[in-house]
């Protein structure tokens, strides 16, 4: 009888088991959503740099300080040899001499067209007398010939100068304007230097201190909004096509433990990272914390779809990921929206299909 006893007390546990695994699917509020990590950074953030090489003189704002728009931000003295700026300055006036002085080149190119002018307007005379007299048959075919040839010699020499002086003017005009370029460029390079704000901001970093060599290849302040931060976030490549602007955000982190904070999407990059296969995707505030740092982190899920009363079931029900156990057999579902828990069923089964779980 014990035996008996036991055997129909396991049975009924057993069937027990079984009718708690066996549910009808429930109506609810379906969100689904893409999650991201999130790094919050100013707004407008840029990398301060030196357009020229030099040392540090003084660094005139502290990290931290409220900066406005040209705001002096570092004093920088240029470490370029003088010597530089003085050949530069001697190269200037020789080719101002070359090209507007007494004793010029072009001057003793124009002496030289004057007087081929004249040697043509001689030839010229000669030659038409010349040929006059040969009209006329008098005088020989030798000097006709050799009177004609000296006539157009000084044709030609006088066309071959008028094109040396314009050759030669537009070189010294080139070879002017290349120096007092090079000569401003020095001035430039030499002259003591002060970088200012591109924005009204805040000065998140200096990266140099008075004394420091600086170069024009490395950044040496970060500047950005004091007010406004953006929210970055990292949306993994199978996830981005699902992204649009103006889709919320809700987002946690981890400075303000248990708060939650919403956001809408204002901008997506379009160029993948290789390096980790995301894509950048800031988004703003809808209303921001009273205090926020460069570089805070936490989670983010950006809300994609949003249903009422969707007639949902666990996740852990579906077989196969499109079917379910009923008790008319396995049943093949239309599954729609889905987050981390549950599935939303458009066909296949009603609220009163009961559904079994099954071992997997």
């Amino acid at each position: 009888m014990k035996l008996f006893y036991y055997i129909v007390v396991s049975f009924l546990f057993l069937s027990c088991s079984k009718q708690e695994d066996k549910i009808l699917p429930s109506e609810r509020e379906l969100i689904e959503s893409v999650y991201s990590s999130v790094i919050i950074q100013p707004d407008s953030l840029y990398q301060v740099y030196s357009i020229v090489s030099g040392i540090i003189d003084q660094n005139l704002v502290e990290e931290g300080a409220i900066i406005k728009k040209k705001q002096a931000l570092i004093q920088i003295i240029n470490n370029t040899p003088l010597l530089n700026t003085e050949n530069s300055r001697l190269a200037l006036t020789f080719a101002k001499e070359n090209y507007q002085g007494s004793a010029t080149i072009l001057k003793s190119i124009k002496d030289e067209i004057a007087s081929a002018t004249l040697s043509l307007k001689n030839d010229s005379i000669n030659f038409h007398r010349q040929k006059n007299l040969w009209d006329q048959k008098i005088g020989s075919k030798i000097e006709y010939d050799t009177k004609q040839l000296k006539y157009q010699l000084s044709q030609n020499n006088l066309l071959l100068l008028k094109s040396k002086y314009n050759q030669t003017e537009n070189q010294l005009i080139t070879s002017l304007k290349q120096a007092e370029n090079n000569y401003r460029t020095s001035l430039i390079n030499t002259k003591d230097f002060t970088i200012k704000s591109k924005i009204n901001g805040k000065i998140y970093e200096l990266k140099k201190e008075p004394g420091e060599l600086v170069t024009v290849q490395e950044p040496i302040a970060l500047v950005g909004s004091a007010t406004r931060f953006i929210i970055e976030m990292l949306v993994d490549e199978v996830d981005i096509v699902q992204i649009e602007n103006q889709m919320e955000v809700i987002l946690n982190l981890d400075a303000y433990k248990g708060v939650v904070f919403t956001g809408k999407v204002s901008k997506i990059y379009p160029k993948k990272d290789e390096r980790n296969q995301t894509f950048k995707v800031e988004a703003i505030f809808n209303e921001a914390p009273k205090k926020l740092y460069p570089g805070l982190s936490g989670e983010a899920n950006i809300i994609i779809a949003k249903k009422q009363n969707a007639l949902t079931i666990p996740k852990e029900y579906l077989i196969e990921n499109n079917k379910v156990k009923t008790d008319d057999g396995f049943v093949t579902i239309t599954l729609g929206l889905q987050n981390l828990e549950y599935v939303e069923v458009l066909s296949g089964i009603t609220k009163d299909t009961y559904i079994y779980k099954t071992e997997k």
